[in-house]
């Protein structure tokens, strides 16, 4: 990502995270015939490294940031992806990191966090619980902590997914980008992302690619605002199996709500249940696994396809954002998990005849 340093916001050469960035941009027909989008593409930063999101990408410029002026230690208030950025960038930096997560956090997040050896602080609460706490953290201590006071940086990282969308398709402009909101910030940043080819001359009409935002309908404040044609986020009570987008109070809510009605798009919000058959579908079509977010991205593409609001004249881009392993037990039940059967031959070939059978049937 650091081929795009001139647009990101550091004085001096970056020092760490070095290689994070210039995930896979690849077409999906299959999973676009079956949600009805003609010519799909999947932006997959669920291989993302090192920590498997897009979320290192962000932290690579604020642990850099950090760096330059000259701070004691980072930190985050983090729903999972974000715990683990910034516990390995820190841990490649030689910073002590301060990590406070819920303490309802899925367990493979709160593992892959401490392996780093951060200091990992459980808060008895919401995400929110922990983000207000976090915010009296920075004050009190002058600590980095990524999305609080080393937000305006942290959250310049998220528009190198939308320079190296534009630049994989060969400097053409998809027609409509889908990503996941939790706080808000990654939309408004895309936005940001195709303003800026623009203005520079890398891709003419940039700020014509429609951006669409989706959520989980158990914490929908940013798509609920969209619906009610508000511009201001009323706070809800997060409840949804997607909880790295379980924030009731989004802090660029209505910076999110600006991107997508500026650029021609909209916003959809699924159900757990959809949430989880998207996931499956993705899996079943393409090959990816991805976490509860990606879903969420392809459920709401069904709806906005359903509804007719994506625009047919170009690409349209799905952004995975986080790897399934991260939340295995939200689509472990219900698999077939196959038969147990002895090492010979003569069991295989019994279950061939049983499926040629079922496939007759």
């Amino acid at each position: 990502m650091w081929r795009y340093r001139e647009l990101l916001p550091l004085k001096e050469p970056p020092r760490v995270s070095l290689e994070v960035g210039f995930t896979p941009l690849f077409p999906a027909p299959r999973l676009g015939a079956a949600l009805g989008i003609e010519d799909l593409w999947i932006k997959n930063d669920a291989v993302n490294h090192p920590t498997l999101s897009f979320k290192d990408r962000v932290v690579s410029v604020a642990i850099n940031k950090a760096l330059e002026f000259g701070m004691p230690a980072v930190g985050c208030a983090s729903t999972g992806n974000l715990a683990n950025a910034v516990a390995a960038a820190a841990a490649a930096a030689g910073l002590p990191a301060w990590i406070f997560i819920p303490d309802s956090l899925e367990r493979e997040k709160v593992v892959a966090t401490a392996i780093y050896r951060p200091r990992l602080v459980r808060v008895r609460g919401a995400y929110d619980d922990v983000n207000r706490l976090c915010a009296e953290v920075a004050d009190r201590f002058g600590w980095g902590l990524v999305n609080v006071n080393l937000r305006p940086y942290y959250a310049e990282g998220s528009k190198t997914i939308g320079y190296e969308i534009v630049e994989q398709l060969g400097w053409r402009t998809p027609a409509n980008v889908v990503a996941p909101m939790a706080g808000g910030s990654l939309v408004t940043k895309l936005r940001k992302a195709f303003l800026e080819l623009e203005k520079t001359g890398l891709a003419p009409g940039a700020s014509g690619i429609r951006i669409f935002g989706a959520q989980a309908s158990g914490c929908a404040p940013i798509v609920n605002a969209l619906l009610r044609g508000d511009t201001l986020v009323e706070p809800v009570r997060a409840n949804t199996i997607a909880k790295s987008l379980a924030i009731g109070n989004p802090a660029d809510g209505p910076f999110a709500v600006r991107a997508m009605r500026e650029s021609g798009g909209w916003g959809a919000a699924s159900t757990d249940e959809e949430i989880v058959a998207a996931m499956r579908l993705v899996a079943e079509t393409e090959g990816i696994f991805t976490e509860t977010a990606g879903g969420v991205t392809v459920a709401a593409a069904k709806h906005l396809a359903a509804q007719g609001r994506l625009d047919g004249r170009g690409p349209t881009v799905l952004c995975i954002t986080g790897n399934g392993l991260k939340t295995p037990d939200a689509i472990s039940e219900g698999l077939d998990y196959g038969p147990v059967i002895q090492p010979k031959l003569a069991e295989v070939a019994e279950l061939t005849e049983k499926e040629e059978a079922m496939s007759w049937a």
